[in-house]
């Protein structure tokens, strides 16, 4: 089979680029040709940990190839994964007009019979639409089956997800279809779930407004803990031992962030609004994230008192460690309220800068993105830690007391220990910690 991938962002490369490692066939096909000429070159576009040695790995062996022409990867495909943008619409809901213009263009193109699988996170019942959409526009009397195979990939760890899935979610209507993508995922065969759909489409929804839940959850703890002796490092930890409920994603700080939960959240909200379904439960958990900055900032206007005129360094910028993605990310929120508190800001990450630069440039002695997290904190009279990569978990601590103005620490992800950064000389506030 020859399979083509619409759509070439964080989704569609990591599903070309390992769809080719399982040995199939791959095309790649964007509407931006930047993206495109890159990847043929053999350079991603996004930063995640392992995917560009194993795209100029399969470009090599070739069974990958990337291509302008979206109509050409149609018809010559047998398969098609459309992985294309579904972003949010003001009231929540997810703008499809991607989806049915993708649909549009396998429909005027369909030469034979072909498997159009939604790739992207999109509303229940989206199939429907799509199958609609070609048969409204198809010329002549191609065949094509519509199926679901939502994506479970995690930034920073995405290549290890799909090459070790826990579930590989298949929803289909035919048992022809179900054959193709059996087939495809065979690798995987043990780890397959086959339902309908509809059931398909809603799981990608389900798992990731229940995963957001429990962080909302653990950070509401948190803010009981501060108002106690309580520690919510330790609270998670007795709760997750618990299996029933598990370790995972019960870590307090800032908040989720990225491209998915945010957005999803929403989604399954405005889902349940058009479906009659009172989702007030998730519009508490967008509610509880939301107001995540709101809390950190109370932080740093207790340490300093008054934030205008004041040096501060913000060390993370991705909503994440591991990828340099700021969608949705805490750091813009934070920047902005810092901003507007008339705060001079000197900002650093190890991937995301060039990324949030696009959307906060450069504005020296106001804003001015550093070369290392060092120069950073020189002279601030607060570090501010946003993101928990590695490198600022292992920082030179008595470096950094040296080189600032004032010694405060306001640890949005409780990266340090408490104790061992206060027996340094530190004022140091966490989140959900004495």
């Amino acid at each position: 089979m020859k399979i083509g991938v619409i759509g070439t962002g964080y989704v569609g490369m990591v599903t070309a680029v390992c769809l080719a490692d399982l040995g199939h066939d791959v095309i790649g096909t964007d509407i931006d040709k930047e993206k495109i000429d890159k990847a043929s070159q053999g350079i991603c576009h996004i930063y995640e940990p392992g995917l560009e040695p194993l795209l100029q790995k399969n470009l090599e062996k070739g069974n990958l190839s990337f291509s302008h022409d979206l109509e050409e990867t149609i018809r010559a495909s047998d398969v098609l994964f459309v992985c294309v943008n579904t972003p949010q619409r003001e009231d929540g809901s997810a703008d499809m007009c991607y989806v049915e213009s993708t649909s549009r263009s396998i429909a005027e193109n369909l030469n034979k019979y072909k498997v159009v699988v939604e790739k992207s996170t999109v509303p229940v019942k989206t199939s429907m639409w799509i199958k609609r959409t070609i048969s409204l526009y198809k010329k002549g009397g191609g065949e094509f089956d519509v199926a679901s195979n939502p994506e479970f990939l995690r930034e920073g760890t995405a290549v290890a997800d799909f090459m070790h899935p826990d579930r590989v979610i298949i929803g289909v209507e035919t048992k022809r279809a179900e054959d193709v993508l059996v087939k495809i995922y065979d690798t995987f065969k043990d780890k397959i779930l086959v339902t309908n759909i509809d059931t398909a489409e809603l799981i990608k929804h389900a798992s990731n407004s229940f995963l957001a839940l429990k962080i909302s959850y653990i950070n509401l703890m948190a803010e009981l803990c501060e108002k106690t002796d309580a520690d919510v490092e330790l609270v998670a930890k007795g709760m997750g031992l618990d299996e029933r409920i598990g370790e995972r994603f019960l870590r307090a700080g800032l908040g989720y962030g990225g491209s998915c939960f945010p957005k999803d959240v929403r989604a399954l909200i405005k889902i349940g609004e058009d479906l009659g379904v009172d989702l007030a439960l998730l519009k508490e958990v967008d509610r509880i994230n939301t107001s995540r900055i709101q809390s950190y900032i109370a932080k740093v206007k207790k340490a300093l008192w008054i934030i205008k005129d004041k040096k501060v360094a913000v060390l993370g910028l991705a909503f994440k460690p591991e990828t340099d993605d700021i969608r949705n990310a805490p750091s813009i929120a934070l920047i902005e309220e810092l901003q507007n508190e008339g705060a001079f800001l000197r900002l650093y990450d190890p991937e995301a800068m060039d990324n949030m630069r696009s959307i906060t440039p450069e504005d020296p002695p106001k804003i001015v993105y550093t070369e290392n997290p060092y120069d950073a904190v020189k002279d601030a009279n607060a570090v501010l830690i946003v993101t928990e990569w590695e490198e600022f978990r292992f920082i030179d601590l008595p470096k950094v007391k040296d080189l600032m103005a004032n010694p405060i620490i306001i640890d949005g992800r409780n990266v340090f220990d408490p104790e061992e950064v206060r027996n340094l000389g530190f004022e140091y506030y966490s989140v959900g910690r004495q």
